[in-house]
């Protein structure tokens, strides 16, 4: 059964840093570009970060860059967000993505966890 499992969200101050996680089941994430999206009620889902599986090239959105990091554990399947001098607007539900396309379209999503920055 493919699953993707987020976890690290919470409640931090204004310039503080957090630490997300996120393990996959059922799939090699090493098989698939990893991207963490996130979303604030009443607007689109944005992408935060992405690290494709091959030659695993990274992308920031703008508003992320030089404070955030994405990146893999192999052997752990698992995917981090690293994000620090956390901002106000960086309040969202954060979700972990695996996709690939191959013969078909494959798109897997986690749950999301709730990151919220206090000023």
């Amino acid at each position: 059964q493919v699953q993707l499992v987020e976890s690290g969200g919470g409640l931090v101050q204004s310039g503080g840093s957090l630490k997300l996680s996120c393990v996959a089941s059922g799939f090699t994430f090493s098989d698939y570009d990893a991207n963490w999206y996130r979303q604030v009620p009443g607007k689109e889902r944005e992408l935060v970060a992405s690290d494709e599986s091959f030659g695993r090239n990274t992308v920031y959105a703008d508003s992320v860059k030089g404070r955030f990091a994405i990146s893999r554990d192999d052997l752990k399947n698992t995917i981090y967000l690293q994000m620090n001098k956390l901002k106000p607007e960086d309040t969202a539900v954060y979700f972990c993505n695996a996709w690939r396309f191959k013969t078909h379209r494959e798109d897997y999503w986690g749950q999301g966890t709730q990151v919220t920055v206090s000023s």
